[in-house]
């Protein structure tokens, strides 16, 4: 896998994969350093261990100045937003880069440890999945059982993650947010 060939070492035009087998076998040997990309809320509920924490929400080339000649491994949550980020992780002064494949999941699939802390809630954007599926449903279930008007419940959380994904920006993401149990959280 590795190559002492300078042609070799050059950075190619995709990310390439690896498995969390031989990504562990980089880190166990000191060769390689692990930059998890999620976002800070993902991170603090789990990660690998001895990760470096860059979300790609902030993510920028000119973060890694100092890593120039090293291998890095990146990883989000499945691999999807590792390889969307692919361009800006190219990027960056590291010899070689590669993406973990599938992620936190594919490790966590291969059996291999990651530090956990319970105490944190899930991740802001499950969330907002949780709520918005909930009101959904309880919007339908009223439809049909108290009075038809309950369906604009659904119709609105609908016309809302509509303009989540439109925007940028999700109002009952921000919500959530300040609500106790995540305040807590990033105290």
């Amino acid at each position: 896998m590795l190559s002492s060939n300078p042609a070799a070492l050059r950075k190619p035009h995709s990310l390439r994969k690896i498995n969390p087998a031989e990504a562990k076998a980089l880190l166990d040997g000191g060769v390689a350093v692990v930059i998890d990309i999620r976002e800070s809320d993902e991170f603090a509920r789990e990660h690998l261990a001895g990760a470096h924490h860059v979300p790609l929400s902030g993510f920028s080339a000119a973060d890694f100045p100092a890593e120039a000649g090293n291998i890095a491994i990146f990883h989000c949550a499945s691999g999807a937003r590792t390889a969307e980020a692919a361009p800006r992780i190219l990027a960056t002064a590291f010899a070689e880069v590669y993406q973990l494949d599938q992620g936190l999941a594919g490790w966590k699939k291969a059996g291999l440890p990651t530090i956990v802390n319970r105490s944190m809630p899930i991740s802001l954007q499950r969330q907002v999945q949780i709520t918005a599926g909930l009101m959904v449903l309880t919007g339908v279930i009223l439809g049909f059982t108290v009075s038809p008007w309950f369906f604009a419940l659904s119709g609105f959380v609908g016309a809302g993650l509509t303009f989540a994904g439109v925007s940028g920006t999700c109002a009952m993401a921000s919500v959530l947010a300040v609500m106790p149990w995540n305040r807590r959280a990033l105290a």
